[in-house]
């Protein structure tokens, strides 16, 4: 496989809209891919963009066109940093992040604890409200998602059963993307070892991806990640 950051970049640009897209499906809402991006036809789940770019270069005006802007929260995930979208569409820049990523069978530091999927609507929600914190969004987490043959809600747990840590493990055809890590009473320092043992299991073959920003960006390259190039989100209004 090729592993050059252009390469890297747009796999993991492409895995992270596939999980857009299965978030939004387990909140019945359908969205499109096309050759420069992935796009909802409506508002989607708190906290996913409207619209992911695939491809550096995307034409701005054929992008806003796809997203609904005349409901608040309009967003779109510029996978490239490569688009302007302020006077002429109206966005402004929420946050600029890194994608990240982490060889295929990368040696891992053993966990603390141990792992499952969460498999069940028990687990899922049990997944969902330590991933929540008492924020009062865990209901973000659907059963749907069970559904979904590319997603794995990746859960560490104390000897006691309760889940302490984890994260979204999305697997696509060339890589696997890592989203929504946590841990509870710590950083991410301490579920990134969880995480890694649980993919090099779980996907042997595949290179892992995702994206982060500041101190959680500073803890995935600690745990061997390596930037290979940026993003932009960008808010409406």
């Amino acid at each position: 496989m090729t592993t050059s950051p252009q390469f890297l970049a747009r796999a993991a640009a492409r895995n992270n809209a596939e999980w857009c897209a299965a978030m939004s499906r387990s909140h019945g809402l359908v969205g499109e891919f096309e050759a420069q991006a992935w796009s909802a036809p409506s508002r989607t789940p708190l906290y996913y963009p409207d619209a992911v770019t695939l491809v550096p270069g995307a034409d701005p005006t054929a992008l806003v066109s796809r997203v609904d802007t005349t409901a608040p929260g309009a967003s779109v995930k510029d996978s490239f940093a490569d688009l302007d979208l302020t006077e002429a569409a109206g966005f402004q820049v929420l946050f600029e992040a890194q994608w990240i990523h982490r060889p295929a069978r990368a040696p891992a530091p053993a966990p603390d604890l141990s792992w499952d999927v969460a498999g069940n609507p028990d687990a899922l929600r049990a997944w969902a409200l330590a991933w929540d914190d008492r924020a009062g969004n865990a209901d973000l987490f659907r059963p749907e998602l069970l559904d979904d043959p590319a997603t794995f809600l990746l859960a560490g747990h104390s000897t006691d059963g309760r889940v302490l840590a984890g994260a979204v493990a999305s697997r696509s055809d060339q890589v696997v993307g890592i989203s929504n890590v946590f841990a509870l009473d710590s950083g991410p320092d301490a579920a990134w070892p969880v995480v890694l043992a649980a993919v090099n299991q779980l996907f042997p073959t595949l290179p892992v991806v995702g994206y982060e920003q500041g101190d959680d960006l500073a803890a995935a390259i600690r745990h061997g990640f390596e930037p290979v190039g940026p993003l932009r989100v960008w808010l409406h209004g």
